[in-house]
């Protein structure tokens, strides 16, 4: 029984998930009829596989892998369609737990037949596979586990592409599969921007095993794409998707080969107001990794003021250091500063605020600076909670609108009374002087900065 088991148990396996998963030919249904009733069996086939399957653990001693599948209802789970590829994974897992050698070898069954892409493979052996990979000796089976998986990576089906995302996880800290992952990249990239938090979560956890060893770098073609992707999910709602991506995206910087780091100089330069913002975020580890991303980018346009200030943990003295580098960019750099005004946490939309309002000094003078400071303005002004320094740098906007308005030639009606509608919320501010005077020992930064 010992030499036997575990193809039995395979065996037991593809009867119980093709009686379940399939609708059961007329014939076997007449001859499965016949040997209930002369031999009492259960009525199902797979009601059969699994009072089999239960006997056969209890037969090796193994009664406590029974239990636990009876204790979550695992079982009665494995005979619903719907439910069976995770009461497999399920059963992976028990069996894994103190079983490591029967359940590599059942994971070694399983793959033979379906690396020859066999019909029958299915979600549920797919589902057994990637809990079983821990146990697993991969040297008997890298080459047919990894093309197991990258096909089922390429897979339109959400649960199949998901498992294989699982699989990968695993396989990619081997330094042998990492090396063979790079055909890959581009599905992987596609899948960066799914709607699922857990699949992205997971490809950028592929990519960063894959980048944990030694002598791999990222190629000139696919560090751009990746990194741009990457500069979007900077933004994700979800925290550990943001640490991940700001993660990934410092060490594409650190591993990009050479004749690949003239082209990602764009994206990188894009990149440093986004980790400036989020090193104020309330996740300490999302601060923390957008601190030494943004030291890495400093470092790799060759910023050294830029790395400076960073050094000395001054962060105010950066973003100016940033806006006066190139003051044609700053309603560039005002405008990607906006959306953050949005943000649900309040230190990033304060340091949004702040950050608005040392660029708005720097916009004085330019064509656009008008039409920028009204869109600001508009933005600003759907804070249900402003902090003081926000109606303070409305004020100081409002009052440069108005000098614009006025030596342009025109005035909307109303705007004045708007204007000194918004400086009566700003504290320290004097409205029955000159419009937007400051109260005698004022002194704010915004002020200062005016």
């Amino acid at each position: 029984m010992n030499l036997y088991s575990s193809r039995l148990f395979v065996a037991l396996l593809f009867h119980l998930v093709i009686t379940t998963q399939q609708i059961t030919p007329v014939e076997v249904a007449t001859f499965w009829r016949a040997c209930w009733e002369e031999h009492h069996l259960h009525c199902k086939p797979n009601r059969f596989a699994v009072q089999a399957m239960k006997a056969l653990l209890c037969r090796l001693q193994w009664d406590h892998v029974v239990l636990a599948m009876e204790r979550k209802r695992g079982w009665d789970m494995l005979l619903c369609a719907d439910t069976q590829h995770y009461a497999v994974g399920l059963l992976a897992r028990e069996l894994c737990h103190v079983l490591d050698h029967f359940c590599s070898s059942i994971a070694l069954r399983l793959l033979w037949p379906h690396s020859r892409k066999e019909p029958c493979w299915d979600v549920p052996f797919l589902a057994f596979l990637v809990e079983a990979l821990e146990c697993l000796d991969l040297s008997k089976c890298r080459g047919s586990t990894l093309k197991t998986m990258a096909r089922y990576l390429w897979s339109e089906c959400c649960l199949r592409h998901h498992l294989a995302l699982r699989g990968l996880t695993v396989l990619t800290k081997d330094p042998w599969m990492a090396r063979r992952i790079y055909p890959l990249s581009q599905r992987l990239l596609e899948l960066l921007g799914a709607p699922g938090t857990e699949v992205v979560s997971m490809s950028l956890r592929v990519f960063m095993n894959v980048l944990q060893h030694q002598n791999i770098l990222v190629s000139s073609t696919t560090a751009p794409k990746l990194t741009e992707t990457l500069l979007l999910l900077f933004d994700h709602d979800n925290s550990h998707v943001r640490l991940l991506s700001i993660q990934l995206f410092c060490k594409v910087m650190e591993l990009v080969v050479d004749e690949g780091k003239k082209p990602l100089k764009t994206t990188v330069n894009k990149s440093l107001l986004a980790l400036f913002i989020y090193c104020h975020d309330e996740n300490w580890q999302v601060a923390k990794a957008s601190w030494e991303t943004l030291l890495g980018a400093a470092e790799f346009l060759k910023r050294s003021d830029l790395k400076l200030q960073l050094k000395k943990e001054q962060l105010s003295k950066f973003a100016e250091c940033l806006l006066a580098e190139d003051s044609s960019s700053a309603a560039e750099h005002l405008r990607r500063a906006l959306p953050y005004l949005q943000s649900p946490q309040e230190p990033l939309r304060e340091a949004a605020v702040r950050f608005i309002g040392m660029a708005g000094h720097y916009l004085k003078g330019q064509p656009a600076e008008l039409h920028v400071l009204t869109q600001v303005l508009e933005a600003m002004s759907e804070d249900d909670n402003p902090s003081s320094t926000n109606l303070e740098i409305q004020a100081i906007f409002g009052q440069r609108c108005a000098e614009l308005r006025s030596s342009a030639g025109f005035r909307e009606p109303g705007s004045q009374a708007e204007y000194q509608k918004t400086v009566k919320r700003a504290p320290g501010f004097n409205v029955t002087g000159a419009p937007g005077t400051p109260d005698a020992g004022h002194s704010c930064a915004c002020c200062k900065l005016q």
